[in-house]
């Protein structure tokens, strides 16, 4: 069994913006159409448990702990319109959505890997999204993170080679270095080689000695590692079998149309009959 665990939101941006290069204007619903129709191919390559996390909302808990945290600003409104009809169409389609508001997609990605490992029938999990937090998620080559837009497949030796520490040092690697796309900053001064090198030789940020960090740098170091841990204790499902695709609901033919995609309610209909 292999598990696909999906960044619906980094695939509607993906979608979105693909299509732009196609168009004078925005299909209303043309990332939502993209996505889905790859999620079809994937179920044609024979894919079998699939989630999908989804940004509900851009804000999360993280927003109370850093000011400037990213936020929904800037999203453009016709980008923004498909986010909650994704959710819905996906639901019609008959694949598991986690659409989160308090938490991430990406903690719901990290605690869908972390439940889905724990089953000896999983032979691999897949997470598909190049979102660096995730790379903290990966454990040797049973969960591997699966990045689209390099076609690059990441085990732990991969992201070693790419970050220059293990996985489980990727909050402290992050804090130090910061991660613009989700608006910290880092410590001033420590670019990547030299926070992997302190990682490496030093371990968890806790466990540096004093004088290798000021008293006020180590206490943003320790914030944004909070910023940075994906949560893997949110409940998303008791086993994994609740992530098998079986079959759309009766009111796919309707959304597809919405969608303007109404040859994918006969693919994913013929997709469904093969299973039976």
């Amino acid at each position: 069994m292999i598990v696909h665990l999906i960044d619906g939101t980094y695939e509607l941006f993906r979608h979105f913006y693909g299509l732009r290069r196609f168009h004078k204007t925005d299909p209303p619903f043309g990332a939502v159409a993209g996505v889905l129709n790859m999620i079809a191919k994937m179920i044609e390559d024979d894919a079998t448990h699939i989630g999908v996390a989804t940004d509900h909302v851009i804000e999360s808990f993280r927003n109370d702990l850093w000011p400037g945290y990213k936020t929904g600003a800037g999203i453009e409104p016709a980008l923004r319109a498909q986010f909650h009809p994704l959710e819905d169409a996906l639901d019609a389609m008959g694949v598991v959505v986690w659409p989160m508001v308090e938490f991430e997609a990406d903690d719901a990605l990290a605690a869908a890997a972390h439940q889905a490992a724990k089953d000896k029938r999983v032979e691999k999990v897949c997470i598909w999204t190049p979102d660096k937090d995730l790379a903290q998620c990966v454990i040797g080559d049973r969960v591997v993170q699966i990045d689209r837009r390099k076609d690059e497949i990441r085990n732990e030796a991969g992201v070693i080679a790419k970050f220059g520490v293990a996985p489980e040092f990727i909050p402290d690697y992050l804090a130090l270095v910061g991660d613009a796309a989700d608006g910290y900053p880092g410590i001033k001064g420590l670019g990547a080689k030299t926070a992997a090198s302190l990682i490496n030789r030093q371990g968890h940020i806790e466990d540096f000695p004093a004088e290798t960090l000021s008293p006020d740098n180590r206490s943003l170091a320790l914030l944004f590692k909070d910023l940075a841990t994906l949560r893997t204790d949110i409940p998303l499902f008791k086993r994994v079998d609740a992530l098998r695709w079986k079959q759309p609901t009766p009111s796919f033919a309707s959304v597809a149309k919405k969608i303007d995609a109404p040859r994918l309610a006969a693919r994913v209909e013929k997709l469904s009959t093969g299973l039976a």
